[in-house]
């Protein structure tokens, strides 16, 4: 069975990357966070697409460090 419903989820809140850039850290549920909102949320602009992908990319080069 589908359930339908008009809510729509918000998987990230917008501060939480200006947080992880301030922070250099963020943590594995954050990390969740991110990965979601690119994959399922459609209500993310290009500009909040582009500051998340950022923030991957800092992970990547070693600005941005993953924490338990």
């Amino acid at each position: 069975m589908v359930w339908v419903t008009d809510k729509r989820v918000k998987f990230v809140d917008r501060s939480m990357v200006e947080q992880i850039n301030v922070a250099g850290r963020m943590s594995r549920y954050q990390h969740f966070q991110l990965s979601s909102a690119l994959l399922a949320d459609p209500t993310l602009t290009d500009e909040e697409r582009c500051k998340i992908n950022r923030i991957f990319d800092y992970i990547q080069t070693g600005r941005v460090r993953l924490v338990d």
